[in-house]
């Protein structure tokens, strides 16, 4: 039956300790000194970079055409946390970063912000965009993470943010994102055939379906699964519904049954995103590895 994914609530009060490294949740409660506000944060090995909700942007002096050429100039913006205080402040430009997802790419402004557990803030680059549509306000992403942190979204062995990752059935090993973010495991499905498949995507749960799907080394394989569910997956740009089918996923010889939902990752450069679903109970995610 379709399943809507609701981000889990799982914090931590404060951080253990992995050797040199302290162990975070996939949430945590995060200050961000500049603006005066907590944030409940998503811990996402996924992001190369930490991004905070920003609206009504405005240059000071008037934006050039180009956004690179803004840099160095201050900017205006408004963000506001989940519980709905928000407060307008100003920074300066340092940067700016181009994000790629399956529905194109986008430049974002980056600044420089005081993040951590309250009185233990330190300075990182932050992207700046409209989260409004998302549950997080505020994303904690590998700049921040790395050397400092281990990802734990539940236990056990250490993984890094990218790994060769095998899925018995189609024979392949795929160049795997690690991603903490993700609820689901999502792997690269295109030419889908539901056998005697109806247009209403829940009707066909249940009956099997073909796909194919292709590594980051071009190999490809034709695929035959049960739909088991579908999943409504929520972003920025809207909602979709995807099919999930069950798969033998994991590090070669330790492959285990996991669900996964498949969708056209051919603009991306992973072909296979492992998410919580598929980590729970066996990783953690170091992403300095």
């Amino acid at each position: 039956m379709l399943r809507i994914l609701v981000l889990s609530a799982l914090m931590i009060a404060a951080p253990t300790f992995a050797g040199e490294k302290a162990i975070i949740g996939q949430t945590a409660q995060m200050s961000v000194s500049e603006v005066g506000l907590t944030y409940e944060a998503r811990i996402d090995t996924g992001a190369g970079n930490t991004s905070i909700h920003a609206f009504d942007l405005e240059v000071e002096g008037g934006s050039a055409k180009n956004m690179k050429d803004n840099v160095g100039k201050t900017i205006w913006f408004t963000t506001e946390n989940r519980t709905g205080e928000s407060k307008r402040l100003s920074a300066t430009i340092v940067k700016t970063s181009t994000v790629s997802n399956s529905q194109g790419t986008e430049t974002r402004y980056m600044v420089s912000l005081k993040i951590g557990k309250k009185g233990d803030e330190r300075k990182v680059k932050v992207n700046l965009r409209d989260r409004s549509h998302m549950d997080y306000k505020l994303l904690i992403g590998r700049n921040w993470l790395k050397g400092k942190y281990i990802v734990d979204v539940a236990d056990k062995q250490l993984i890094g943010p990218v790994a060769p990752i095998s899925i018995v059935e189609t024979g392949l090993l795929f160049n795997t994102r690690i991603d903490t973010g993700a609820v689901e495991n999502s792997l690269h499905a295109v030419d889908l055939k539901v056998e005697n498949g109806v247009d209403d995507m829940e009707k066909n749960v249940g009956k099997m379906l073909f796909f194919t799907t292709e590594n980051e080394q071009g190999k490809q394989h034709r695929v035959h699964a049960r739909i088991v569910e579908t999943s409504l997956i929520r972003n920025a740009q809207g909602s979709e519904i995807r099919y999930m089918v069950e798969l033998q996923v994991g590090e070669l010889g330790k492959e285990y049954k996991v669900k996964v939902n498949l969708r056209d990752r051919s603009k991306m450069t992973h072909k296979l995103l492992i998410g919580r679903n598929w980590l729970q109970g066996h990783y953690m995610v170091d992403v300095s590895l």
